[in-house]
């Protein structure tokens, strides 16, 4: 699948009001944006969620961005993906991850175990199911060296979130010219940092507290400590935010460190909401 340009990463446009899901993305569809991503936090209604959105618009990719391999079935994954794939062909792209241990280990603990091995075993079922869901069709959630390397051999590419256009730039050189690199890159629009902050620093020092982003970072230069208090650079340097211009020009810096296509999760004071305003403000700086 050819994934190009500007998208939009929305947990609203999965969980939020459906029908307001649906308007939301033939607007962003018309907007310019080429991709709507979506999470899977459980309950196994991320393929009625694409549909949704498939529905509602006629060209745009609609993606899993991404679907936790320990929360579907394989089989559940073959029909759900087979189903959109018949009504919508070349519309919908399977993004898989391994979650993290806190979350997968929830209820069940021990559950999380060898993450690499886990995806691989999983691509084994997708390869020999019936029908197989494609190589080509397919792109993984990878941050580390040993995730990168599985998704170049046996997917399209790679959906990295919460990385830095530093990332983008040691992602394309481990993987190589061939495969997809589609980071998401969160922002905010906001007229200085102590807004930014407001917004953005509680939803950060979350993803910041578990250990694959946290590492991801050291990986890349920032101290256990920087990274553990959440400084002023570690913010910067994760969250794009300030004005259009700013968020565009943070676009730039992954597209010019090796990224074929950049989405953007936009973040606002009430984080439940359809931030439909930043969205349309967004859209002339970056389709």
């Amino acid at each position: 699948m050819a994934v190009s340009g500007v998208g939009v990463w929305s947990a609203q446009l999965h969980y939020g009001d459906a029908a307001r899901a649906a308007e939301a993305a033939a607007e962003l569809e018309q907007l310019g944006y080429q991709a709507l991503w979506i999470p899977d936090m459980g309950g196994g209604t991320l393929f009625d969620a694409a549909e949704r959105l498939l529905a509602a618009t006629s060209r745009v990719t609609v993606a899993s961005g991404v679907l936790s391999l320990w929360n579907f079935e394989v089989a559940d994954v073959v029909r759900g993906r087979a189903a959109l794939e018949a009504a919508y062909p070349g519309r919908f792209l399977l993004g898989i991850g391994v979650s993290h241990a806190i979350a997968v280990d929830h209820g069940d603990p021990g559950r999380y175990r060898r993450p690499v091995a886990a995806m691989e075993a999983f691509l084994d079922a997708l390869d020999a199911a019936e029908p197989a869901v494609p190589a080509a069709n397919r792109v993984l959630a990878a941050l580390g060296p040993r995730m990168l390397g599985v998704a170049a051999k046996r997917s399209a590419g790679v959906h990295s979130y919460l990385v830095t256009p530093q990332h983008t730039a040691a992602a394309r050189e481990a993987v190589g010219a061939g495969p997809l690199l589609l980071p998401e890159q969160t922002v905010i629009l906001c007229a200085d940092a102590d807004e930014a902050h407001e917004i953005g620093g509680r939803w950060l020092r979350g993803y910041l507290s578990l250990p694959n982003y946290a590492n991801s970072l050291i990986r890349l230069g920032f101290t256990a400590e920087e990274v553990a208090e959440v400084s002023d650079r570690v913010f910067d340097a994760m969250i794009a935010w300030g004005d259009e211009e700013a968020i565009a020009r943070r676009v730039r810096e992954h597209r010019d460190a090796g990224a074929d296509h950049v989405t953007l999760q936009v973040l606002t004071a009430d984080q439940q909401a359809f931030p439909l305003t930043e969205w349309r403000r967004l859209a002339p700086a970056v389709v």
